[in-house]
Formats: C-alpha cells, structure tokens, sequence
C-alpha cells in the first residue's frame, strides 16, 4: 500500500472512536439515542394524558434501528428517519422527545462523511422539514427557532469534525514525507560512503597485487570489513522500518559521536590519512544530535574519497558554548569541485540539511590558507543537566 496508503488508513481509522470497529460505534450510538428515547416513555405523564403504549415504543426503536447504518450509506438512513418520525407524530399520540436525537445525530453524519452535493442536498431538505415537523407538532416560533439552531448546530459540528481530521491527514502526509526525506539521506549516506571505499580499495587492489602483496591483502580486508559494516547499517535500518510500522523501538542505537573513530579508521584504511582531534571533551548529546554529527562527518569524508584527489584530511570536533563545531577539510582540489560533491540532491546539500533540522548552519569553502576544501558545522546541543533528562 506504501506509506501514502497507511496515512489515509490510519485517518479513516479516526473516524470512529480511538480505531474501534465502525460497525461497535455506530451500534452503541444507536443503543445511547434509544437510551435517551426510552426516558419519556418510563418516566410518569400527566393524568389529563393518554398512557404510553408499547405501539409507540416500538416505533421509537424503528426510528433509532437505521443508525446502525448511518456511516455506510448517511442520506438513506436520513430518509428513514424521516419517514418513520413523520409516522410517530401522525399516527400515535406518544409521549413527545425533548430533542430530535436521531436527527441530530445523522445531520451529524451527512457534514462528516457525504460529499458537497449530498451536503447542500441534505441542508435543502432539513429547510423543508424541520418547519414540516414544526406545524405538524406545536406549530410555534419557539420551537422552530431552536429546531434550526440545533440542526445547524449539528451540521456546523460535522464540518468541523470534517476540517480537524483534514488537517491531521495533512500534517501526517508531511511527517511522512519528513520521514521519507531522512531515510533517503541515510541510505545515501551509508551506501555512498561504502562503495566509494569498495571501490578505492579495489582500484588500488591489482596494483598492490604486484608491488606490495601484503598492502593488497590489507586492501581486500578493508573492503571485507565496509561491505560488513555497511550491511550492519542496513539491516538496522530496515528493521527500524519495519518495527517502526509496528509501533515498537528500533532493536540497535543510531550512530553517535563515539563511531566517528572507527569511520575514520574505515577511512585511512583505504588509504587516505585523516587525522581526528576533539577539543571541549566529549558531551552527552541527544541521539539525534548524535547521529546527524556523524552522517555529516560520513558524507564529508565520503566526498573527499570521492571527489578532492585529497592526500590528506582531517576532521574536528570541538564543544564551545553550547555549540558542537564539526569541520571536515582536505588538501584537494578545493571549490573546483563543489558541484559534483553536492550532486544529485546529496551531497553537500544533505549536509545542510542536517544541519538545518536542528537548528544548525552548513558553510563549506576553501580550506586553510586557500588550499583544499573544508566542510563547517555548526549544531546546537543541549547542556549536559538537559541532555539527561
């Protein structure tokens, strides 16, 4: 069905009362409203009045009994309704509802759920026969007054109801859409950063085979260990997708701070050097935090295999007023070739976006002195009292 599909399953499951079965619902509505219909008939009438029969009693109930369907098919059981209350007030003298609950209750249903022309239908003929009913019962000003307030009332509520769970379908699509967007970046992330590795190691591999057999073995170890580790990401992340549809935790952390030296050593291992220095020590950070840090820290060394025929690089982490300073620079060729690291929607662009979602900026230039390249973060974190909480 897709994510879109789930969406719309899990709005129209809003539509009855915390996902209960539609059919229950409506069967306990139609129990409540001949609840509140039985009251005239239990409670004692005035002397001068004729005795409540069991004629009109049942009547009542075949005006109650079209509820049960009122969400499958809302303007039949209208008409019914309608029919069968025309037939209490002209052919039995019963006792008399101090509100008209089955009509109020499937007005209620046509806003919600009918569309406009079934709407502007039903608004016409509530027009004609709520002053119907009124001449044929008291005939007074009083009584159509409130009769149409409570029937505009009833309709008004609809609408609303209608409006609500629109806006929370909208708001889910988008959170949706969110998610969508993050997965994408993470599988980027995972799969581009291994294969650049695979394939710098493997270009290397046949070279190293004749000059220097154990930097060779050592090559196709390192491409063993990111094929590994990459199939680690993956698996997480895929039972974080389906567990997540499940409502139940993902079973492996994310990546945090304290994977950004093994990512480095992945790094050197193909041959690149890369230094990492922390400055500030190293904090409690929120997960989140934790794990853009080091996707960012990825993509950037990703791009520098990739793109910036670098000799060196070197990553930064430093802690300053409650800033967490990520900076990734090489000695490549610099902003020369700024569009292919950020090609295709990735990239560079990935980054910021990172970046963005908490808060942060992304600033990429000329590295020190001009030469190479350097990638600059900047991530709010919380203090240490607050990350713990």
């Amino acid at each position: 069905m897709g994510r879109r599909g789930d969406v719309h399953a899990r709005w129209e499951r809003t539509r009855t009362w915390g996902g209960a079965n539609p059919w229950a619902v409506d069967a306990g509505i139609a129990l409540l409203v001949q609840a509140a219909m039985t009251m005239p008939f239990v409670v004692p009438r005035p002397p001068e009045l004729e005795p409540a029969t069991w004629t009109a009693y049942g009547l009542t109930t075949l005006t109650v009994v079209p509820l049960v369907w009122r969400r499958r098919a809302p303007v039949a059981v209208l008409l019914a309704i309608l029919a069968t209350s025309t037939l209490y007030i002209l052919a039995l003298d019963g006792p008399g509802q101090p509100l008209p609950y089955t009509g109020l209750v499937i007005v209620y249903t046509v806003a919600l759920h009918s569309p406009p022309r079934k709407r502007l239908a039903t608004a016409g003929l509530m027009l004609v026969a709520v002053p119907a009913s009124v001449w044929l019962n008291t005939r007074s000003a009083r009584e159509l007054t409130f009769s149409l307030f409570v029937f505009g009332a009833s309709y008004v509520f609809g609408r609303l109801q209608d409006a609500r769970q629109r806006a929370h379908l909208v708001e889910a699509e988008r959170a949706a859409a969110r998610e969508r967007a993050r997965i994408a970046r993470e599988m980027h992330d995972i799969l581009s950063h291994a294969v650049s590795l695979m394939v710098v190691q493997a270009q290397a591999g046949p070279v190293a085979v004749r000059t220097a057999p154990e930097r060779a073995e050592a090559a196709f170890e390192a491409i063993s260990e990111t094929g590994r580790e990459a199939m680690t990401q993956l698996r997480q992340m895929l039972g974080l997708l389906r567990e997540g549809s499940e409502g139940a935790p993902p079973r492996e952390p994310q990546p945090d701070l304290s994977g950004i030296p093994a990512l480095v050593e992945r790094v050197r291992s193909g041959g690149l050097p890369v230094a990492y220095t922390t400055e500030g020590g190293v904090r409690a950070l929120p997960a989140a935090t934790g794990a853009s840090a080091y996707r960012i820290v990825q993509e950037a060394l990703t791009n520098v295999v990739r793109h910036a025929d670098a000799r060196r690089a070197e990553v930064r982490l430093a802690h300053a007023d409650g800033v967490l300073h990520v900076t990734v620079t090489d000695d490549g060729r610099g902003p020369a070739v700024a569009g292919a690291r950020g090609s295709g929607g990735h990239g560079l662009t990935g980054i910021r976006e990172r970046a963005a979602a908490h808060g942060g900026t992304a600033t990429t230039g000329p590295g020190p002195d001009g030469r190479g390249f350097e990638v600059r973060v900047l991530l709010p974190v919380p203090s240490t009292a607050e990350a713990g909480r």
